[in-house]
């Protein structure tokens, strides 16, 4: 029986149309085939680890990251491809020389940055070329020695509500406390007051509970999407069940920015006192200032990025950091001893606490880098190669490839460190680093784009442990054992849980 006229007219453009998928997918597949070969061929003097053909290296970055980092550091000197799936891979470095070769150029930021943005917006995490040096430029004033020196005692006032907290959890007995989650209020709380003038009382009330934990939240998806092939191409993550919870959380912080800016451009309708004649800006005022005087290159989504970017960096690493700080000092009580003498001889009873004692603490300052080898709280950063990069061993990358400087590889080399694994702040007396190569130790990145805030954060934790371990012993619960969550900022997986004894 003959196709009517009606069939055949309609089977010609279903025909025409599947012959053309047809030959877009084998263009694709081609596509991708030849990214392939051009990888490894590029890629072919650098050992790796065993991968699977598809899901390359995936398996090794989802389950115990960081002891396989270790033992992969100690196996492979200074590199190693890392395959994030069949057509895209990753250059993990973790050699000073390596290190310094590459930032000491200005490669733009990877995809993690690009990732962030629909939550935080371009602010200075994620910005690149002019537009993020003028930003830079704007905004260093606020971490200015001057400026650290008046947010010594706003610091010392929320320390001291978070003991206050844990003195009435002991009372007179040693008490076992989850940590990290009254850290990261009492460090929310610190940025919120030094760089926007906001008493929030979050760590009595937990009125910023939901921001606290979009936050985590947004760091486990984007690692997620990081090392998940898949997830690198926008169609394929948009229609993810992880999608629309991403789009969910970045709308809380999107709130909390909001209100953040309205709070101070309208302290009329909120209640709230604006005095136009103080003397030291906050970083909000730095901001508003710079958009104010020049909205055509500082729009209202800078200001919205920035003051996001503020909130999230200037809280979230400085609670990781406090919260191994207190674990490694915990582990180490000998350690914890001579910190707490040292603080007892120059602060007596801690009743004040000022910036030239500060600067006293000499010790306790070793045992704060010797935390930020040992457990980096931003354990990488990465970029994306604009042009060739040649290392100082002759072997080549392409423009192109993104490279990730691992701070934990580079901080944890055998070849770098002597018994990497072991707590020990004397590496840090001036003797030990300056027979250091300088880009050996590398917790807040180095050279153009280093850390904007490491002098803020370096305060807050010596003003935090001083009076911490004025107050309190701190012992491990080794009934708990620590595990790594994966995410952007090294955090404990199910928190850190501590003995505390409270001292007479």
């Amino acid at each position: 029986m003959e196709a009517s006229w009606l069939e055949t007219r309609w089977a010609r453009p279903l025909h025409l149309a599947f012959v053309f998928c047809l030959a877009l997918a084998l263009l694709q597949a081609i596509k991708l085939y030849l990214r392939r070969q051009r990888l490894l061929w590029d890629l072919r003097p650098f050992p790796m680890p065993p991968t699977h053909w598809f899901h390359g290296h995936q398996k090794l970055l989802q389950e115990d990251t960081m002891e396989k980092l270790d033992e992969i550091v100690e196996k492979y000197p200074c590199a190693f491809p890392c395959w994030i799936g069949p057509f895209q891979a990753f250059f993990f470095i973790y050699d000073p020389d390596y290190a310094k070769t590459l930032l000491n150029r200005t490669d733009p930021k990877s995809d993690l940055h690009k990732f962030m943005t629909p939550c935080l917006g371009k602010g200075l995490l994620n910005l690149d070329g002019p537009t993020w040096f003028q930003h830079r430029r704007l905004l260093t004033p606020g971490f200015h020695c001057d400026a650290l020196k008046t947010y010594v005692d706003v610091m010392a006032h929320s320390v001291n509500t978070m003991l206050e907290k844990w003195e009435k959890i002991c009372h007179t007995h040693d008490t076992t406390v989850e940590v990290f989650e009254h850290i990261n209020l009492m460090a929310l709380d610190i940025i919120m007051k030094c760089a926007f003038s906001q008493e929030t009382n979050c760590q009595i009330n937990s009125t910023h509970d939901s921001y606290i934990k979009a936050t985590l939240e947004l760091g486990k998806i984007m690692f997620y999407r990081l090392y998940n092939f898949w997830y690198h191409y926008d169609i394929i993550f948009k229609f993810s069940p992880k999608s629309c919870h991403f789009q969910e959380l970045s709308q809380v912080l999107h709130q909390y920015t909001e209100k953040i800016i309205w709070d101070r451009t309208n302290p009329h309708r909120t209640g709230m006192k604006q005095d136009n004649t103080q003397k030291d800006q906050d970083m909000l005022d730095i901001v508003l200032s710079a958009q104010a005087e020049s909205e055509d290159s500082f729009s209202e989504a800078d200001l919205r990025s920035e003051v996001a970017t503020f909130m999230l960096a200037g809280h979230d690493a400085s609670a990781a950091s406090l919260s191994w700080l207190l674990y490694c000092l915990a582990l180490n009580p000998e350690h914890q001893e001579k910190c707490r003498e040292e603080v007892r001889s120059i602060l007596g009873d801690g009743s004040s606490i000022t910036w030239d004692q500060l600067g006293e603490l000499s010790y306790t300052t070793m045992c704060i880098k010797e935390m930020f080898r040992l457990l980096p709280p931003v354990p990488s950063i990465s970029r994306e190669l604009s042009k060739p990069l040649t290392f100082p061993d002759g072997r080549s990358l392409p423009a192109g490839m993104t490279v990730v400087l691992s701070i934990w590889g580079l901080h944890h080399n055998p070849a770098v460190w002597k018994s990497p694994k072991v707590f020990d702040p004397l590496r840090f007396t001036k003797e030990n680093s300056d027979q250091r190569h300088p880009y050996a130790f590398l917790p807040f990145s180095a050279g153009p784009r280093s850390c904007i805030g490491q002098q803020f954060a370096m305060v807050e934790l010596k003003v935090a442990i001083a009076l911490t371990l004025l107050h309190f012993k701190v012992t491990p619960d080794l009934t708990r054992p620590l595990a790594f969550a994966h995410d952007i900022v090294l955090r404990p997986k199910h928190g850190i849980h501590l003995h505390l004894k409270k001292l007479s």
